[in-house]
């Protein structure tokens, strides 16, 4: 990505806005709590390709004043899936995540393109990243992904009643994998060992489940 399209997405928004991404969020308006949206004028094309685009918009700030906002779309809705054995263990998979040159556990991820449900594109990536297929399937949770700059949201599933077969990864992904309690999950989510929110909001929202917290 070019120095004048990371401008175009991000250095845009930086002392112009501040709060949400979503054009119908702003601040408070103490007086009668309510939020006072961004008000969007025009919205044009900075970048695109296969799996995103950026979008430049014309607003008004939540107090009337001219701004703009740069907002990545992503083509794909994201899922991600909390796998657990009979052994209490989940699967993490491990890959080089390139934005931040650095390696990376999760739980398994993917895009889900229109036409395809969440829970399907779930079901595909579980299998393509693993190997694993799984009997049982729950939502866990909708979450929204760093919603200050991009509209991306996410599905969250726990799948139980696993069986391992083989893995079929993207050609775009060198993966590893490896089954570990999920108590030591838990750990490597509070410790930061794992870092990707998907991975770490799915692995707590089950944690508290089995507290009764959730």
């Amino acid at each position: 990505m070019t120095d004048s399209v990371k401008l175009a997405a991000f250095a845009e928004i930086e002392g112009r806005v501040i709060g949400a991404a979503y054009a119908t969020i702003g601040r408070v308006d103490a007086s009668e709590g309510r939020l006072t949206p961004f008000l969007r004028h025009s919205r044009r094309v900075a970048y695109e390709n296969a799996w995103i685009t950026v979008w430049h918009d014309e607003v008004s700030l939540p107090d009337g004043s001219p701004g703009i906002y740069g907002v990545v779309h992503f083509a794909n809705r994201a899922v991600g899936v909390v796998a657990i054995d009979d052994e209490d263990r989940i699967v993490l998979v491990g890959q080089h995540r390139y934005t931040l040159d650095e390696e990376s556990w999760e739980i398994p991820e993917g895009g889900v393109p229109a036409g395809e449900s969440e829970l399907d594109g779930a079901r595909r990536e579980l299998r393509e990243e693993t190997g694993v297929t799984a009997g049982t399937w729950r939502e866990l949770a909708r979450v929204d992904l760093s919603n200050s700059v991009t509209d991306e949201r996410a599905v969250l599933f726990v799948a139980t009643g696993l069986t391992v077969g083989s893995s079929s990864p993207d050609a775009t992904e060198s993966l590893a994998l490896r089954w570990i309690p999920f108590d030591e999950a838990v750990a490597m989510t509070m410790d930061g060992r794992i870092t990707d929110v998907m991975s770490v909001a799915a692995i707590l929202r089950v944690a508290l489940e089995r507290k009764g917290t959730a």
